[in-house]
């Protein structure tokens, strides 16, 4: 019995490089916040951060970027996620969820990602915004 010839295949390119790479990124996550920001719709969830959305910002791009398989960057500065035990001070319900979901889908909306690739994201998103749910219906 020979060898078997079996052909290298390339491995699917990551959600990062699918998204473009930090640039797109971080475009995805600065509107996310400016929507945040100024939209009537996230007043509530709004009211979980700071004045000041900087830190806000560089922290949920760096924990996006290893979550969409780019580079760890959140774990690699400040150690495993642990994104519930983070947030658990803060009471995350039906609505606080909504909202942020809505900023993320309004955000992901006027981006220039690829619709299959929107679509997909939302599914991603919506999984993980009713995961950080800590407060019953």
């Amino acid at each position: 019995m020979g060898l078997q010839f079996t052909p290298m295949t390339t491995p699917e390119p990551s959600l990062y490089n699918a998204l473009g790479g930090e640039s797109s990124l971080r475009a995805l996550v600065d509107r996310f916040y400016d929507i945040m920001d100024t939209a009537p719709e996230a007043a509530h969830i709004r009211t979980f951060h700071a004045k000041n959305l900087k830190q806000s910002r560089e922290k949920l791009y760096l924990f996006l970027s290893g979550w969409v398989g780019g580079p760890p960057l959140y774990a690699e500065r400040y150690g495993h996620p642990r994104l519930r035990q983070r947030h658990f001070f803060f009471s995350i319900g039906p609505q606080e969820r909504d909202e942020w979901l809505w900023c993320m889908n309004k955000a992901l909306d006027e981006s220039p990602i690829a619709p299959d690739l929107v679509q997909s994201l939302k599914v991603r998103f919506s999984t993980f915004a009713d995961f950080m749910r800590n407060q019953e219906e």
